[in-house]
């Protein structure tokens, strides 16, 4: 790794990230609904100028979006999420935060008690389609575009918007003066095209979580008080006329003088732009060995310990940028942003926002667990509304290697604590189906678990069905072959089946949209013969570790029938198992003294008390 630079902002931190705009290709990976040939996704160019007054916290926009409709049917309608307008009295997010039964307490009833001067919104102004105005009515968090003529099938046409915004009071993700006192977090800030795919448009209102978007290219002009600090989404394109000596430069460059400085950005290939500002930012640069800068950016006056948190993060950044890279696939961008400001923690195009007070195990926990989004939900652009696991679930697992490896916890199991909430779940009845919409689940609490937990297990599970080195493998062909295209889990897997020759659709089905339980047993052992029952409804294979009376051991594999094929395994491959039957028996080479289903307790079964058979 090259030499820790820590540069003061701004005069050669930014001139490290500047960078020419990048052509990074849509692969051509076949999709699940689509074969290579038909595969489809839309594209977006946004050209913005953002003025912005830090003193009332509202801005007004020009937006320019060249949209490109690549899909087999012609677009009469088109829609923008405003995301903005959810932070008003009344709306969506405010009434669902009221009536739920665990409220986040982020949120609370905070949104039914802000003032005009509080709230958020985006008021669009005008709207042209070619030069020609359209029809728009706003719905909440949502425009509504009555287009003049169809977008047909193949044809790109430019929308021309002028709006009007205010930042609301920090609560969810964006927002002003959030309680580490960073002035702006600007995520889900400008009218944002929805996407539209071959299951048509995806619309829903803003309520907590989560977000969709169309691949395309950003160019960003933002005007601003010229004591803040930006960093965001983007290559900077003048750090020269932002540097830390910035009046010095303004003279020298004969630039115009006033109040606000212009920061230019351009993001090529994302579907997200994020940025934030503070007066009070500290600007660091890490280079990598690769060239890839890590920039981070964190309120000065922090607590010394905070302080010092946020430089012991970085090395550690480098080496999660290197493990995701090696065991998922290449960041393809030149640099990444770790960011203090938001609510918590939240992903965005090439960058991140964590709040910064923390102690440095959490510091680290929360940059692998968003940095792991850059690939899982960023790259891998899955619908996180309709399939929350495919993003927090792979996340979460991922991260959780990357900081076991990392911070060497040893051999322990990362997945263990999933396993444990699921079993809770099972227990308490309140566990819901993965397949509900993210903000349709009954409560905060069940979403989180699906979605953070039961999704992590998805992949653990695997590394049980089909083996780790199968999962490992099926996790960077995934990477190949949907990177930069919107994945189904249809998709994982069959990346995963392709790699392993194994048959998934039955763990899928089970997994991902029943409530089905797994509960094996030993049902008995009598001299050399061994009966296994299956309990729950959800079927999978079977290790088995058998101990005779000799004290020697023997492992044993029992594929599923279902999966036409068995894992690498070093166990002993007998006579596979059709899940219809619920006993299975076979005999031994030995008397047996007993027998143990799963020692590594990657299978999550509900009930392991019956897994241990010991002959008297």
């Amino acid at each position: 790794m090259k030499k820790l630079l820590y540069l003061s902002l701004f005069t050669l931190a930014f001139m490290a990230c500047t960078q020419t705009k990048e052509v990074i290709k849509v692969n051509k990976g076949s999709s699940a609904m689509n074969s290579d040939a038909t595969y489809w996704q839309q594209k977006v160019d946004y050209t913005m100028d953002i003025d912005m007054d830090v003193n009332n916290y509202q801005y007004k926009g020009t937006q320019k979006l060249v949209y490109t409709n690549n899909s087999p049917e012609a677009l009469d309608r088109v829609f923008y999420h405003l995301y903005f307008n959810a932070f008003q009295p009344g709306s969506q997010m405010d009434v669902r935060s009221l009536n739920i039964k665990d409220p986040d307490r982020r949120v609370g009833n905070r949104i039914s008690k802000l003032k005009p001067n509080e709230i958020g919104f985006i008021k669009v102004n005008s709207l042209k389609q070619n030069g020609a105005e359209v029809k728009h009515e706003t719905v909440g968090t949502i425009l509504e575009v009555q287009l003049n003529t169809p977008i047909k099938s193949g044809e790109s046409v430019t929308f021309d918007m002028l709006f009007d915004a205010q930042v609301p009071v920090q609560i969810r993700r964006s927002g002003r003066n959030g309680k580490e006192g960073v002035a702006l977090s600007m995520s889900q800030w400008y009218p944002k095209m929805a996407e539209y795919d071959f299951q048509g448009w995806h619309t829903p209102p803003y309520i907590a979580r989560e977000f969709h978007g169309v691949w395309g290219d950003f160019d960003v002009t933002l005007h601003i008080d010229k004591n803040y600090v930006v960093g965001g989404t983007g290559y900077l394109q003048n750090p020269q006329e932002v540097g830390h000596n910035y009046q010095d430069k303004t003279k020298a460059l004969n630039l115009p003088k006033g109040d606000k400085l212009t920061w230019h950005f351009k993001a090529p290939n994302v579907h997200d732009f994020m940025w934030a500002a503070d007066p009070e930012y500290k600007h660091d640069i890490l280079t990598m060995e690769n060239g890839i800068d890590l920039h981070f950016l964190y309120k000065k006056n922090l607590k010394a310990e905070y302080l010092e948190n946020w430089k012991n993060l970085q090395p550690k950044t480098a080496e999660l940028m290197t493990y995701f890279s090696e065991n998922v696939g290449q960041y393809p961008y030149k640099q990444y942003s770790v960011i203090q400001g938001g609510d918590g923690g939240m992903e965005y195009a090439m960058s991140t926002l964590i709040t910064g007070q923390r102690k440095f195990g959490s510091l680290f926990g929360v940059t692998a667990h968003e940095m792991a989004h850059t690939w899982f939900q960023f790259l891998l652009a899955s619908n996180e509304s309709l399939h929350p696991w495919m993003d927090e679930g792979f996340t979460s697992y991922i991260s959780g290697k990357a900081s076991y490896e990392i911070l060497k916890r040893g051999n322990k199991n990362p997945s263990a604590g999933p396993y444990r909430g699921y079993n809770n779940m099972v227990k308490l009845g309140t566990e819901e189906v993965l397949t509900t919409h993210a903000d349709r689940f009954h409560t905060n609490r069940g979403y989180s678990f699906a979605s953070y937990g039961k999704g992590s297990m998805f992949l653990s599970q695997l590394e049980y069905i089909i083996g780790p080195e199968n999962t490992a493998k099926g996790l960077k062909k995934y990477f190949d072959d949907f990177s930069f295209k919107h994945p189904t889990p249809n998709d994982i897997k069959r990346s995963m089946e392709k790699v392993s020759g194994i048959h998934l659709d039955w763990y899928l089905n089970e997994w991902t949209q029943t409530l089905h339980t797994i509960d094996y047993g030993v049902k008995a052992v009598d001299g050399k013969k061994i009966t296994l029952e299956r309990i729950g409804q959800m079927p999978m294979p079977i290790d088995l570790e058998v101990t005779y009376t000799d004290g020697t051991k023997e492992s044993f594999n029992i594929p599923l029938r279902m999966m036409r094929g068995a894992k690498p395994t070093k166990a002993t491959v007998i006579t596979d198992w059709g899940w219809a039957y619920p006993t299975y028996s076979f005999e031994t080479s030995k008397t047996v003294k007993s027998v143990e289903i799963d020692t590594e307790k990657l299978m999550a079964d509900i009930n392991d008390k019956n897994n241990i058979f010991k002959v008297n």
